[in-house]
């Protein structure tokens, strides 16, 4: 197989970023055509639910790069541009002004976007929160300290839900789950993390949907939940989950499902890869398909797919991490908990919401969680990283709670 002249990245976020820059440092020198939706450089997505929801960052702390690095990387960089179309045997990408682009290789690195809440378009003072100019418009809304009404309490609607309350405004989650977070963490985590808000002046709803927003003069005045109840709101926030952008590879002879269907080298077909959010992949030593949605997958993902393009053929087997500050808690996820079906606290314990826990399944580690212990959850890590049996993981650590 002749080495590739022409790289074409769909996405200009974190994991086509790092395609980019992997290449090019392990010497590539072809074309590579980076494609941004967005008319703004490659920016940091995590930021944008802390530091720059609360305003301790200026905006421009989010960029990946500076721009003398960018330029140094040789780009053909095309912002504002987006991809609507392509054709694998072609080999061509489609852009939305109607020019095509043609590749050896193709990247798909279009992320994901937030899911909606039907009737909810146009109508002002309702939020989601994945760019940067909706960090800025949920940001300008908190600054009048609003009755706040968050709809899905995952991850990023409990670190909205922190940066609001610490800012002053009310705040109500609203969760179809009886225990939040505990579908992710378990129920014991779920409840020490839940704990917090409460704690923090949060109202908690849990166990029903949200039926409806409700409007009045085209701006969000409330909420009414499948049991009836009317929660009145002056913004709404929208946290329920993302969809993977694959709607524009409709008819490119590209497999998707529940994003890009790859195989364990994160590769799609010939000459198609994908990376970060959008990128489901058969993840080796877990034995199934995976799609992550964790900033540190996405850069890690990114180098593994230049490197494979090069020619490494080696497969991607990362622990999957993430990490989520709330109030004065940063929790650590190493792994993946979900599913789990034995836990331990092996140091510091839940009554001081200081510790780390082990998540097994069939009798193997599966994850590790640290709440405000950031070294030993590290060393945790490495439970999952060469799997280890559940007992003898356990007695090592030595569960104190």
């Amino acid at each position: 197989m002749s080495a590739p002249s022409r790289v074409v990245v769909a996405g200009a976020s974190a994991a086509g970023l790092s395609v980019a820059e992997t290449l090019r440092r392990e010497g590539f020198d072809g074309r590579i055509t980076l494609l941004g939706e967005e008319s703004l450089p490659p920016y940091d997505r995590p930021p944008l639910s802390k530091e720059i929801l609360s305003g301790t960052w200026p905006d421009e702390r989010v960029w990946l790069r500076d721009e003398a690095t960018i330029a140094g990387l040789g780009l053909d960089l095309r912002l504002g541009a987006r991809a609507v179309g392509a054709d694998a045997a072609a080999r061509s990408v489609t852009l939305a002004d109607g020019s095509a682009i043609g590749y050896d290789e193709l990247v798909i690195a279009t992320g994901v976007r937030p899911r909606r809440l039907p009737g909810t378009d146009g109508v002002a003072g309702v939020h989601v929160l994945r760019t940067l100019d909706d960090a800025r418009g949920l940001r300008d809304a908190l600054a009048a300290k609003p009755r706040l009404v968050i709809v899905g309490a995952g991850f990023l609607g409990a670190e909205v839900a922190s940066v609001a309350r610490t800012a002053g405004a009310s705040v109500t989650l609203v969760s179809d789950l009886e225990a939040p977070l505990s579908d992710v963490l378990g129920p014991d985590l779920g409840e020490l993390l839940i704990g917090l808000h409460r704690e923090r002046g949060v109202e908690i709803i849990t166990g029903t949907l949200v039926q409806e927003v409700l409007s009045a003069g085209g701006h969000a005045n409330g909420v009414r939940l499948a049991d009836g109840r009317v929660i009145e709101a002056d913004a709404v926030l929208v946290s329920i989950g993302s969809v993977p952008n694959v709607d524009w590879l409709a008819g490119s002879g590209i497999e998707t499902g529940n994003g890009v269907l790859c195989d364990e080298f994160c590769q799609a077909g010939p000459g198609v890869w994908a990376a970060g959010d959008v990128a489901s992949w058969v993840h080796p030593g877990l034995g199934e398909r995976i799609r992550i949605e964790h900033r540190t997958n996405a850069a890690e993902q990114g180098m593994a797919v230049a490197r494979n393009i090069l020619g490494a053929a080696k497969p991607f087997a990362p622990v999957p991490y993430i990490w989520s500050d709330q109030y004065d808690r940063k929790i650590q996820i190493y792994g993946l908990p979900r599913g789990a079906d034995t836990f331990a606290v092996t140091e510091g314990s839940l009554a001081d919401r200081k510790l780390v826990a082990l998540y097994g399944k069939n009798d193997v580690v599966r994850a590790a969680v640290g709440v405000n212990m950031v070294r030993p959850a590290r060393l945790a890590r490495a439970l999952v990283a060469s799997p280890t049996a559940w007992t003898a993981a356990v007695s090592k650590e030595g569960v104190t709670a």
